[in-house]
């Protein structure tokens, strides 16, 4: 086979808009959030977010995107294959989500000041890069240690909830425009039979919906609940087109670390992140093997870890990660070109305002069907990659991770409500159980939660290849992580929810809960797990029950 690895093949194009609409749908998000919760409005805030954040993106975007298809050719050369897919990069949608609500927003409402919310947020991006950076050089050794299962459950049980889950809601909520381009997905990539003039199904998908979107309704009835397209909207958006640089800014920070006081505290917010990243990527790489493709551990995280960087010192909040998908991404079909096009599209429409101009005339909707698709196959492959016997292992890492989009899904409507919030729940009903939904559980789960896949899944593992004392180590563990609060521990006041730490005070007027009750019962597993391994050791003979 060829050594050689194309710059671009046919399928790339369905890999791009994938993985460009995964993109999208952060640069909107963090449009909208950095409006309704930092007050970016008006001048100021079309400042910051047009000149400084989203050109600072695409500095990250467009390096790390290029830095993966220059990784995917050197491993085509090195095994000489030309179906090498290069690791998938983009906007990390839990910092993002985290960065705003417990970073940035605090400070604005203390502040009032928009450009003082986006300073702490460049701090929180740079500390994360850095964590990431430098977690690069010991990743491998947990890999090594960590059974295969434990880290494609956790990404599986993401993709059940968080990709899957969510973009299906989205699809059945809006079915005049979604459902056609999911007809177009499913025979793309189910059948893999071709269209008519080798056209990429990804691209039908978004025409088709886009036409939907804008046709439709002027002639069905508004009783179906087709919403029109607003053609003010693309006029308001045009307005903050342009060309902006990316600006330097590493000034700024190097003046914000003169004051610890104003951001020590948000160190509980940063580390956990941080090593969210670490691991959250680790599992990308671990799943890309799976799927035929061996990147080198290190050099996948530095890169990201170096994105996450120049993010912040040219102007953006928000921390890049390896995305989920790669399995979904090779699947279609995409090698190289598919990450170079999704850089240089994403810095394109950063450079120029575009984000808003593109949002208002191609409806979110037209294209999800395909990230859809990408959730599927993470689920698939857990169960795929791993031995057989090793899938109830995976099945219970699933856990950890639907718990915590059900606290999400929870809690978001609560505070959409404006009625009684979590607390008060939680408050008036002793036994945490409101209607059947255990409350506080879910809570408990969702807190560091992508630490609990892992070690359930892991501990699972081991136990099923009766690997004792390894299973009493990943307990001990578990122990660790609950008694400093990084897992299962939270405070909560209404329906704002945050980390609960060993270390830290608890916020006033929060409802705090200290895991120390959970890390006593990981102990319990570790004493129990090294007797019966001793035991094992002891009758080697033993032959496994049959039920």
């Amino acid at each position: 086979m060829s050594n050689r690895l194309p710059m671009f093949v046919q399928r790339d194009l369905d890999g791009f808009f994938g993985l460009f609409i995964d993109n999208l749908v952060q640069l909107l998000l963090i449009v909208a959030l950095c409006e309704q919760t930092c007050g970016m409005t008006g001048a100021e805030g079309s400042r910051l977010l047009y000149q400084m954040i989203l050109p600072g993106a695409a500095v990250s975007i467009l390096a790390g995107n290029l830095a993966y298809a220059w990784q995917a050719h050197r491993l085509a050369k090195r095994e000489c294959r030309s179906d090498v897919t290069a690791l998938p990069y983009g906007i990390n949608t839990p910092s993002l989500l985290v960065y705003v609500f417990f970073v940035m927003a605090p400070v604005y409402q203390k502040t009032h000041s928009a450009d003082a919310a986006w300073r702490m947020g460049l701090l929180a991006c740079l500390g994360s890069g850095i964590i990431e950076f430098f977690g690069s050089f010991v990743a491998e050794q947990i890999r090594r240690r960590t059974p295969r299962a434990a880290l494609l459950s956790t990404l599986a049980g993401i993709a059940v909830g968080f990709i899957a889950m969510k973009f299906a809601l989205e699809i059945f909520d809006r079915p005049l425009v979604a459902m056609l381009p999911l007809a177009i997905i499913l025979i793309t990539y189910f059948s893999k039979v071709p269209f008519p003039l080798g056209l990429p199904g990804g691209l039908i998908a978004v025409v088709l919906g886009t036409a939907c979107a804008w046709l439709l309704p002027l002639i069905l009835p508004a009783s179906l609940g087709q919403p029109p397209m607003s053609t003010d909207a693309v006029t308001k958006a045009l307005e903050v087109r342009g060309w902006y640089l990316p600006q330097f800014v590493g000034g700024l920070i190097w003046d914000i670390l003169q004051k610890p006081d104003d951001w020590i505290g948000f160190l509980s917010v940063i580390v956990p992140m941080g090593l969210f990243n670490v691991i959250g990527s680790l599992q990308n790489i671990e799943s890309a093997e799976a799927a035929g493709d061996r990147y080198n551990t290190a050099t996948s995280l530095a890169i990201n870890g170096v994105g996450t960087i120049s993010a912040a010192l040219f102007g953006s909040c928000f921390p890049t990660t390896i995305y989920i998908g790669h399995p979904g991404w090779k699947g279609l079909g995409a090698r190289a070109g598919y990450s170079t096009l999704n850089g240089i599209a994403v810095t394109a429409i950063c450079l120029t305002g575009t984000v808003a101009l593109i949002n208002s005339i191609v409806p979110m909707q037209a294209g999800i069907a395909i990230v859809l698709w990408i959730g599927i196959i993470i689920t698939a492959q857990a169960f795929q990659a791993t031995p057989a016997d090793h899938a109830p292992a995976v099945a219970i890492g699933l856990f950890p991770a639907i718990a915590a989009w059900g606290a999400t899904v929870m809690i978001g409507a609560l505070f959409v409500a404006g009625g009684r919030s979590a607390q008060e729940m939680l408050t008036a009903n002793p036994a945490q159980d409101v209607n059947g939904f255990l409350i506080h559980g879910l809570l408990i789960m969702e807190r560091g939660y992508i630490f609990t896949c892992m070690i359930l899944a892991a501990i699972s593992a081991l136990l099923i290849d009766r690997k004792f004392f390894s299973a009493a180590v990943w307990s001990g563990v578990g122990a660790f992580c609950a008694a400093i609060g990084l897992t299962h521990a939270y405070q909560l006041k209404g329906n704002i929810l945050d980390y609960q730490f060993v270390f830290a005070p608890t916020a006033e007027g929060f409802l705090a809960f200290h895991a120390t009750g959970i890390a006593i019962g990981y102990v319990f597993f570790a004493i129990v797990f090294v007797a019966f391994g001793i035991y094992h050791r002891r009758n080697p003979h033993l032959e496994p029950t049959v039920h």
